[in-house]
């Protein structure tokens, strides 16, 4: 429990972006899972649009200062590694 006004105030603001902040970060997760588990599965057609898919999610939430933007960049990088190491 806080006891300076000033941590009262930190603790609702951390709640309040936790809550707005969630769905994105469970969007990321999604997202990139779907197209890492299509580009598993070798089927690169299907995987094109969902790491496309990805991609923009990252970017959206970087955009929005849910997650860093070097954390957007890696995971791209990554994904992006993957894909095209199976499209070969």
């Amino acid at each position: 429990m806080p006891k300076a006004k000033t941590a009262e105030k930190s603790a609702r603001s951390a709640a309040r972006k936790a809550v707005r902040n969630k769905p994105i970060r469970t969007g990321i997760k999604s997202s990139v899972a779907k197209a890492e588990k299509l580009i598993a599965a070798r089927k690169t057609k299907e995987a094109q649009p969902a790491v496309i898919e990805a991609i923009s999610t990252l970017d959206r939430a970087a955009k929005k200062k849910v997650i860093h933007p070097n954390t957007a960049a890696r995971k791209k990088s990554r994904l992006m590694k993957k894909f095209n190491k199976a499209s070969k």
